[in-house]
């Protein structure tokens, strides 16, 4: 049997967020299929990268349901709240560290097109997507934006920025936006440096034609394995999704996922 083990305390963080399960109508009926098979296939080709049309069938579930329900609890909000439910508990257990935030790109190449992909610079203008990274000091995943592979660095990192999440857990007031942002020479702008200090936040960024060893590559160092993270999740590193809606479950998803293995020691 195709392997498609999830943490039994993962299934539970999940299930905390998903509407009451749809009991068999009055007339009768097929019944619907239950949250825990669904949340099982996704985490399946998550891990995998598996298609949905090769989801095994013995995992009860097809490719097809499960993409569905995907796409509802994303526009339902679902993952998203996942996402911030479990930086909530890295913020309780001390493993949080927002002030302080990291950001960088990577760029999957996207077979077939779709939203949000354009013609990659890195990859002989082929159609692909570029997903831009936060993270914290230790590298917690805190947003993940996707643009076309085309679009420039610097003007990433405003939006990423404002996608900057409140987390709540201590007592005191949620921050709204981070304190200091670092991040390498692709994001070199001086209007970008001009917002961020508009916005209370210190930029470190490094400039272009200058000499390396400036330092920021002490701090920036996590971002670049939370990178590596995100790829060990198989369906994050070629994009096959066109709706953008999918992309962003996925990233989301994603970003979940490395939080709980953070949590729980398994990416340390």
């Amino acid at each position: 049997m195709a392997n498609a083990s999830i943490p039994e305390q993962y299934y539970e963080a999940v299930a905390h967020h998903l509407p009451p399960e749809q009991p068999v109508g009055p007339k009768g009926g097929r019944p619907r299929i239950g949250h825990r098979v669904v949340v099982r296939v996704i985490w399946f080709v998550l891990t995998t990268g598996a298609r949905w049309e090769d989801v095994p069938a013995e995992l009860g579930c097809s490719g097809r349901t499960a993409h569905r329900r995907l796409r509802e609890w994303e526009e339902a909000g679902i993952w998203d709240r996942l996402h911030v439910d479990l930086l909530g508990l890295l913020k309780r257990a001390g493993k949080l560290d927002a002030e302080t935030v990291i950001v960088d790109g990577v760029t999957v190449r996207a077979f077939g097109g779709g939203e949000a992909t354009g013609p990659s610079p890195v990859d002989r203008r082929k159609s692909g997507t570029k997903h831009t990274l936060m993270v914290d000091r230790h590298g917690v995943p805190l947003a993940i934006r996707t643009a076309g592979a085309n679009a420039s660095d610097h003007k990433q990192i405003v939006p990423v920025v404002l996608d900057y999440p409140r987390v709540k857990g201590t007592p005191g007031r949620p921050k709204e936006l981070p304190d200091e942002l670092y991040a390498d020479r692709g994001y070199d702008s001086e209007g970008t440096r001009a917002l961020l200090r508009w916005l209370g936040i210190e930029p470190q960024i490094a400039r272009r034609k200058t000499p390396h060893g400036s330092g920021l590559g002490k701090v920036r160092w996590v971002v670049e394995r939370t990178i590596s993270w995100l790829k060990g999740l198989r369906r994050l590193r070629v994009r096959y999704d066109r709706l953008g809606v999918i992309v962003d479950a996925w990233t989301t998803l994603a970003a979940s996922v490395i939080c709980f293995r953070i949590l729980h020691h398994e990416c340390m």
